[in-house]
């Protein structure tokens, strides 16, 4: 039972390191198999579908998300805007960084499979947010589950937009910064000076 353990966990650890090497265009059975040393067929062991497998490579970037975030917002004593510009910037620091993996993890036909509960795996993370924006205030009236999902909408089609070099050559800034802030401005306000 120890060595089935070993070897599905070396499936997904190799997963993870293709992903994050050559993308998710990289992410075939037959070479993840290779790469763990492993015949094709051994996976299936494992992982009965191909869809399985992702969402347990993808699973890990949902616990790597969620461990920089963490770390983004530290002992919790900052201000909710201040923890919200710090959870918002780590977000895109990783999307940026990991880019096969922050793919993966979003993919739709994936969350919508949710094997391995892949789709609550990204709830904690939204949960965060929803109660930041309670913290900081939300408009009158308006939802924060529903400002919390815009507000990450916008963060995702930034980043979206920043890897395709769309933002940059629309607006001509060199850095994504002030795009960020100008989001968070838009869904909480300008920040006090």
């Amino acid at each position: 039972m120890h060595e089935d353990a070993g070897l599905r966990a070396r499936l997904v650890k190799v997963g993870v390191e293709l992903v994050t090497q050559e993308g998710t265009q990289a992410l075939s059975l037959r070479e993840i198999a290779r790469r763990a040393g492993v015949s094709h067929g051994a996976p299936r062991r494992y992982f009965p579908t191909h869809l399985e497998l992702l969402s347990a490579i993808a699973r890990e970037g949902f616990t790597a998300l969620g461990a920089e975030v963490a770390r983004a917002l530290g002992d919790g004593r900052a201000d909710p805007r201040a923890q919200l510009a710090a959870l918002g910037r780590a977000y895109v620091r990783f999307a940026l960084d990991n880019r096969g993996m922050y793919e993966l993890m979003f993919r739709h036909d994936l969350l919508e499979s949710n094997h391995l509960g892949l789709r609550e795996a990204s709830l904690p993370l939204f949960d965060v947010v929803v109660g930041l924006l309670t913290r900081a205030g939300v408009r009158p009236g308006a939802d924060p589950r529903v400002a919390a999902g815009a507000l990450w909408a916008n963060a995702h089609g930034l980043v979206q937009l920043w890897s395709w070099g769309s933002l940059q050559l629309t607006t001509g800034a060199a850095e994504l910064e002030p795009l960020f802030r100008a989001t968070l401005d838009a869904h909480l306000g300008p920040e006090p000076r």
